[in-house]
């Protein structure tokens, strides 16, 4: 079939359906609001079942015009979902605030190949809409982009609000450096047109790219894109380059840049983190002169928990937005946490509010009014690519910002007060008192320090436990990522399989993961104190329970690399379980205590505090916070 006949049975078939089901307002199965208050709504807005001519929808990308028009791009993928088949960048337009949507139109047709990544920003002065975007040579099957991959940047605009569109240009003269000469991303997220900061009316947009010698990519490289004169021309701003080494590995990869625009007219960039050594998912870098240089290195956020994805900001008045997925391990679980302080700390995933508890992916978002706001978002009841959902909700629906929660002592060195989570309350201990915790959502979380992460350490973990439960997973100490490839330390009880299980995860230079276990022949949920230590020392991961040893052959490298990272009490990383029974006397060491030190433990001797003391939670008592 020819192109354009495509495209306008595309378009025909479109507008019947739109007619018929996209305008009404359907929240997805499971889908539930965070808070009482506030208003959310959501629709379908992108699906192959009602957009034909196509097999799948992904990357969105969202702006408002200067004629307020919400312009809602996507790639449009004929044959498969693959990243680098036959794609189309495509967008629907509302002229009544995201309630009702017009027909698919095509903006940029691949016919073969791939156009995407689209990148929108709006020049408010002259009311033009850019659009940065990437091509490749497309493939039939579902792979990715062969490497070294062809891919270059382009750019299209309207000067009627997103009604037609220009030609394509080709911006490599301007945007492709000879060593950028593999892979190329613009955003996909919208960019930005400065207001202050001294370059107002500036346009910027997010890249990466990649250096490709030989063989193998040499260097990974992040930037800002900038235009002083509405976008006629363009040049390359502040860039952050990583090395990436002969074997493979990387200490950041920095990809799928978000920016907003700060207070002050200072840029916050968030990224994407692929794959590097440094702990965390989300990195950031700032620049405080208009996108021509960032102020440092981007920097990872190791307890900003996110799976490896792209991610959205919004500025809202005083507080920030960031739009990811919150389940550390999968991309599930769409949630909205907000940044009181300019991006410098952001709410943990028990604080963000959720847009909906199924698979969810990447995702743009777009200020609607002073405080309401648009979130285009990748979602799926079975795939996070199912559809592409539009959802609008207005300020007060977030979960409100709460003041500290309840804590207990960390009394290792440089320990800061871990929070308590969920209301776990104080019981009587094996010396003084312990917590109790009750199974739903009673947790502690330590706060992140740099003296936390174990890496290739030897080390000793130590706690008592107390519990009756007969189903369920029963984590008890977690340290680092979850899932199968992430690098974690974790000690839990399986009463249905009869056994206390230790288990770390590794990854050791450019090797896959890598995982060793260590089990009991009982559950030991009989109501009574028991002592529990795991520790990794010359080739070997033990496991004591009460004195008795049980050990597997250790397996080599960091324990607490390229994941993002928590440690918690009574709570899987991911939220997804909790203890139910009491916990005391909490202690990790960055080395291996010896037999003889282990036995003390179990019979209430008291270790002496060294540098060497990771965590120490005596669990006797919550201050404060109640």
């Amino acid at each position: 079939m020819p192109s354009s006949l495509r495209a306008r049975l595309r378009l025909t078939l479109t507008a019947v359906l739109t007619s018929a089901s996209m305008l009404a307002l359907a929240v997805p199965a499971g889908a539930e609001p965070a808070a009482a208050v506030g208003e959310f709504e959501q629709q379908v807005l992108f699906k192959a079942s009602q957009d034909p001519g196509y097999a799948c929808f992904r990357i969105p990308a969202v702006v408002r015009t200067a004629k307020g028009t919400l312009l809602a791009f996507a790639e449009g993928r004929v044959l498969n979902c693959g990243d680098a088949a036959d794609v189309d960048i495509v967008v629907k337009r509302s002229t009544d605030d995201g309630r009702t949507w017009s027909p698919l139109q095509v903006v940029n047709e691949g016919d073969g190949d791939t156009h995407g990544n689209p990148a929108p920003v709006v020049d408010r002065e002259t009311g033009r809409i850019l659009l940065a975007e990437t091509y490749n040579t497309g493939r039939t099957d579902s792979a990715s982009c062969a490497v070294p991959c062809d891919r270059a940047p382009y750019m299209q605009h309207s000067d009627d609000d997103g009604l037609t569109w220009s030609r394509p240009r080709d911006l490599s003269d301007e945007l492709l450096p000879a060593n950028w000469n593999s892979w190329y991303a613009t955003g996909p997220v919208h960019g930005l047109q400065l207001t202050g900061g001294g370059h107002p009316g500036r346009l910027v947009f997010g890249v990466n790219t990649e250096t490709w010698e030989g063989n193998r990519p040499t260097a990974n490289h992040a930037a800002l894109i900038t235009s002083d004169d509405g976008g006629n021309h363009w040049d390359i701003g502040a860039t952050d380059t990583w090395p990436i080494a002969e074997d493979g590995t990387f200490r950041q990869k920095p990809s799928e840049i978000a920016l907003t625009e700060r207070a002050d007219g200072s840029v916050l960039v968030s990224g994407r983190e692929q794959d590097g050594a440094d702990l965390g998912h989300r990195t950031q870098a700032v620049s405080r002169d208009g996108g021509d240089s960032f102020a440092a290195p981007f920097e990872d956020i190791p307890d900003l928990y996110a799976p490896q994805v792209q991610g959205s900001l919004l500025r809202l008045g005083d507080r920030l937005l960031l739009a990811c997925p919150g389940d550390p391990d999968r991309r599930r679980t769409m949630m909205i946490r907000s940044s009181y302080d300019d991006g410098l700390t952001w709410e943990s995933t028990d604080r963000g509010t959720v847009v909906t508890p199924d698979w969810s992916g990447y995702s743009d978002m777009v200020e609607i009014g002073t405080d309401t706001v648009g979130l285009l978002y990748e979602g799926g009841t079975v795939d996070a690519r199912d559809e592409i959902r539009f959802a609008r909700f207005t300020e007060d629906w977030l979960t409100p910002s709460r003041g500290a929660d309840p804590t207990t002592s960390d009394l290792a060195p440089d320990g800061e007060p871990a929070a308590v989570l969920g209301g776990a309350r104080e019981t009587a201990g094996v010396s003084g008192d312990a917590l109790q915790f009750d199974g739903a959502d009673d947790a502690v979380r330590l706060p992140y320090r740099e003296q936390l992460p174990l890496g290739t350490k030897n080390f000793t973990a130590s706690l008592w436990f107390r519990y009756t439960a007969t189903t369920g997973e029963q984590p008890m100490l977690w340290m680092g990522g979850s899932g199968n490839s992430q690098p974690q330390v974790w000690l839990r009880g399986e009463p249905e399989s009869g056994r206390i299980t230790g288990l770390i995860t590794t990854r050791d230079g450019a090797a896959p993961p890598a995982t060793t276990s260590v089990r009991t022949t009982s559950a030991y949920n009989d109501g009574q104190w028991h002592h529990l230590a795991l520790r990794r020392s010359a080739g070997q991961l033990t496991l004591f329970i009460d004195g008795s040893a049980i050990s597997t052959p250790d397996v080599p490298g960091s324990v607490s690399r390229n994941s993002p990272f928590g440690v918690h009490i009574g709570q899987r990383m991911d939220g997804r379980a909790h203890f139910t029974g009491a916990i005391d006397d909490v202690r990790v060491y960055a080395h291996a205590l010896s037999d003889a030190e282990l036995t003390g433990l179990s019979t209430g001797s008291i270790l002496p505090v060294t540098q060497d003391t990771v965590l120490w939670l005596p669990m006797d008592q919550v201050s404060g916070g109640r």
